[in-house]
């Protein structure tokens, strides 16, 4: 083969200049469909099809120019062409083509760079080892499993939770999303994460049919998608494949693999799913149900640890609101000790084992030492990381503590209890208007939240706004249905004293016939101006050890006192050295 008349031929039929004009073209089309496509909101696997489509039919296009010839009477066969007598006119019209298109490409090509990096400048916030885990749906016929559903989920969460360079968002807020069918953009952005896991099951007896994927919610892309179907004690090892399959399609590199799921009995696993469920409820009746599931799963299998981690989770939640500290946390400890003799890797049962060792033997410090472990085993647990928020702020540490708990509400964004802790800790530290904003954002996430004093009223009263304080004490009354001690505090500061006084004699009564934090009382006879009353309570909530007792250091209703030997005694009993935590509260 002559080589040379081999490329003169290329050229005499034009080749050269459909190659050219083709390259042109195609890098204008490229440029429309990365630029201009995501624009539209149009999805991204377009963008790789008309790629494709491009790079095929380069070599077709290639072959159509050898072969056929454009002429003034149409298209025709090169041979057929040149047979013709008339000479070929040489039209120009592929230089005007290559021109415009060239023009197009590279106005394209700077406008998507200016687009591009404005994007990205908004976007670098967002880690792309960023993830929210959705609760996955349930597809089974009879439409019974969201419990199932739910607790595979959480323990997929759990388990990525614990991947160092991975940021995990918390399940309260994840689960936020459950049935809302939310778009995976507004997910993401409210969530601040690039990655969402989301999936359904559906299972008819003891068969499983698990469907899960993973989606990068900045352009839409799946980076992995899988179907499991598998017998019931297959669920475990789904976990894990999950688990890894996420971990390599983010390119996070392990210092230590993934623990495997242990192979469980799963009539235990099942029982722990359902207890699991009603666990995360907040009512009496359903954490007193979950008790008993989390008891059945260990009966059919001793050495699951996390039945015994739900257990102490229960009694926690059951705790103050429900049943004495006394009664409770003893409980609690003992569930979580336990959990983690089965497991010492059990950053959960840490978090539940400090609050206990905190209450029942008011060591600070043998709480501070579990949420640091916690922490490091897992750096993602929100309840961690805001406990030690109320940690520092009970300790007077202030500054600390409302990094803490902003760090709480990264990991979850979407907490009421998150945002109502932040509320007290903002109003502790006088930030009033933060504590506003979070005591409104606990509105918005859960308009029937109410827990212990309100925070935002608080704020308000220190403000000297009291109507808005008496309207967020008004409606707590009635969303709880029990009197409400930041209301009578609001009226005493009014001077409205028989309506406090009235408030005071229902507490009272109530705390007669079921637990009351004597603590919440205490504070009403602070600004009734009855010292010694206050001081008669906070010694009985001392002795029955209530939970929030440690925040009266650093609680604005109990400044008064705290020139008062009587207070410093208190502290003293409860574990705080006065000296340190008898500061003004705008110290850092």
């Amino acid at each position: 083969m002559n080589l040379e008349k081999f490329f003169t031929e290329l050229k005499r039929r034009n080749v050269y200049k459909v190659a050219v004009a083709y390259a042109v073209v195609a890098w204008l089309l490229i440029q429309v469909a990365t630029q201009v496509f995501p624009f539209f909101e149009i999805p991204n696997w377009t963008v790789r099809l008309v790629v494709l489509l491009i790079i095929i039919g380069f070599p077709i296009a290639l072959v159509i120019a050898w072969a056929f010839e454009l002429t003034p009477e149409g298209l025709k066969r090169t041979e057929v062409a040149d047979a013709a007598p008339a000479p070929r006119p040489r039209s120009r019209a592929w230089i005007y083509v290559v021109l415009i298109a060239g023009a197009l490409s590279a106005g394209l090509f700077f406008l998507g760079r200016f687009t591009v990096s404005t994007k990205q400048s908004v976007s670098a916030e967002v880690s792309s080892k960023s993830i929210a885990v959705l609760p996955f749906v349930d597809l089974s016929q009879a439409k019974d499993q969201e419990y199932f559903c739910d607790g595979i989920s959480e323990e997929i969460l759990d388990t990525l939770a614990k991947i160092e360079g991975l940021r995990v968002v918390a399940r309260t807020s994840s689960f936020s999303f459950k049935g809302r069918n939310a778009d995976v953009g507004e997910i993401a952005q409210k969530l601040n994460v690039q990655n969402i896991l989301e999936g359904s099951l559906r299972r008819e007896g003891n068969r499983i049919r698990i469907t899960a994927q993973l989606v990068n919610a900045a352009n839409g892309f799946h980076l992995w998608s899988e179907t499991y179907e598998r017998e019931l004690q297959g669920v475990f090892t789904v976990q894990d494949e999950i688990t890894r399959a996420i971990v390599d399609a983010l390119k996070i590199k392990l210092a230590v693999a993934p623990v495997a799921q242990p192979q469980r009995n799963t009539e235990a696993y099942d029982l722990y799913l359902q207890g699991l469920y009603l666990s995360n409820k907040s009512d009496e009746e359903s954490l007193r149900k979950s008790l008993d599931l989390f008891q059945r799963a260990r009966d059919k299998d001793p050495n699951f640890g996390r039945a015994w981690t739900g257990t102490a989770k229960a009694w926690l939640w059951l705790a103050d609101a429900y049943v004495k500290p006394l009664e409770a946390y003893p409980k609690v400890e003992e569930a979580a000790s336990k959990a983690l003799a089965l497991d010492e890797r059990d950053a959960e049962a840490r978090c539940y084992l400090g609050e206990a060792k905190r209450v029942l033997h008011w060591d600070l410090a043998g709480e501070e030492m579990e949420l640091q472990r916690a922490l490091r085993i897992d750096p993602n647990s929100a309840p961690a990381t805001f406990t030690l928020g109320l940690l520092r702020a009970s300790q007077s540490r202030l500054g600390e503590a409302v990094i803490a708990i902003e760090k709480a509400q990264e990991l979850d964004p979407l907490s009421p209890i998150v945002s109502s802790f932040a509320s007290l800790i903002y109003l502790g530290a006088n930030q009033l208007d933060n504590a506003i904003a979070a005591g409104q954002r606990t509105v918005q996430l859960d308009p029937t939240y109410v827990y212990y004093e309100s925070g935002i009223a608080g704020a308000y009263r220190e403000k000297g706004e009291f109507d808005k304080a008496v309207a967020i004490g008004k409606r707590a009354q009635q969303i709880s249905g029990v009197p409400n001690a930041g209301l009578a505090i609001t009226y005493a500061r009014m001077g409205k004293v028989t309506e406090a006084q009235a408030i005071l004699t229902q507490m009272i009564d109530l705390a007669r016939t079921r637990y009351f934090a004597a603590d919440s009382i205490a504070e009403i006879y602070v600004a009734l101006g009855q010292t010694d009353e206050a001081f008669r309570w906070l010694d009985r909530a001392v002795n029955e050890h209530s939970a929030p007792v440690e925040g009266i250091a650093f609680h604005p209703e109990f400044r008064s006192l705290h020139s008062d030997p009587r207070f410093a005694a208190i502290l003293k009993r409860i574990g705080l050295d006065p000296a340190k935590v008898l500061v003004s509260p705008n110290k850092p």
